[in-house]
């Protein structure tokens, strides 16, 4: 049980950190090809990357407690 957990949260945490660099380099390509559609914006043209990258953060975060939660709760119970 441990070890499915484990890997649906490693699948998790990875999927997470490849669609943050997905779109970061998308957003990348995007704006040296049409820089005219970012610059009527008011936030940045960078402003989707760091949303992105704050989501995969929480994701990240919130993976890696369950991990650490599933791990000491087996260590306490096999005891």
């Amino acid at each position: 049980m441990r070890k499915t957990i484990n890997n649906i949260l490693n699948i998790i945490m990875g999927s997470s950190v490849g669609v943050w660099i997905g779109h970061a380099l998308y957003v990348c390509w995007d704006y040296k090809k049409h820089p005219g559609l970012y610059a009527a914006w008011s936030a940045p043209w960078y402003s989707s990357i760091l949303v992105y990258g704050a989501v995969a953060l929480v994701i990240l975060a919130i993976c890696f407690l369950i991990k650490l939660f599933v791990r000491r709760g087996i260590q306490t119970s096999d005891l």
